[in-house]
């Protein structure tokens, strides 16, 4: 049976790794993002691409009622402003509230409608400034939330619905471009290889727990930092 993955922020960086492992398995792919400016998969016959911006959580209900039953779930899109915590503004607050977490939260809530009687898998996107003190404190609380609610949702769940995250540190994607050159060096010096992880790592891993990993593996957080997180 035709199996369909929906990925957040599918068009670039890490989503778009994860795009293009789905369709290495044959999966239907439906990419949601803010536009697909040079989307080298745009023609792909298994990609449907929906210009869609996260911050409007209220037009999540009506997107998911009009979209093919969702066999895998992948919250990937996020948005990071590496701003001094005291520049933040209220709108720069409430954008980030929304696209990275609020924004997950309603897409898992509305997916489950379908998927929790099939059974289907649920793979969020977080980061390791979700598990230390972070300069964007935002980002931060975030992304703690967004752990938070994985874990939170796997019980809800009772197994019907496997739902897991991982916790990259930085990655070699446009938004590494966003962290201050001096916070990049800081960060190469704490892990074990001196580089920064590549967005086919996170991917791999990715596609790993929401195809083939055990189901034991549940509520589960994969840190992915390369010894700069030890615990």
């Amino acid at each position: 049976m035709q199996k369909t993955a929906l990925v957040t922020g599918g068009n670039k960086g890490i989503g778009l790794e994860v795009t293009k492992a789905f369709l290495a398995l044959d999966y239907d792919v439906i990419i949601l993002a803010r536009d697909f400016k040079n989307f080298e998969l745009s023609t792909h016959p298994k990609i449907k691409t929906i210009a869609f911006d996260l911050v409007q959580v209220d037009a999540i209900a009506a997107l998911i009622a009009s979209l093919p039953a969702i066999d895998i779930l992948i919250n990937n899109a996020g948005i990071m402003y590496a701003i001094p915590y005291q520049n933040y503004t209220n709108d720069h607050i409430n954008t980030m509230l929304k696209v990275n977490l609020e924004a997950p939260v309603k897409l898992i809530e509305e997916v489950a409608k379908t998927m929790i009687e099939k059974g289907g898998r649920i793979v969020n996107n977080t980061s390791i400034a979700g598990q230390i003190g972070h300069p964007d404190i935002w980002y931060g609380i975030t992304k703690a939330g967004l752990i938070n609610a994985t874990k939170s949702f796997s019980k809800i769940f009772e197994g019907k619905i496997i739902i897991n995250a991982v916790a990259p540190s930085p990655v070699a994607t446009d938004m590494l471009n966003t962290i201050p050159q001096a916070r990049q060096e800081a960060f190469l010096k704490s892990v074990i290889s001196k580089r920064f992880a590549q967005p086919e790592e996170i991917a791999k891993t990715i596609v790993w727990l929401s195809t083939e990993s055990p189901e034991y593996i549940n509520g589960t957080v994969i840190d992915i930092n390369n010894g700069s997180f030890p615990r």
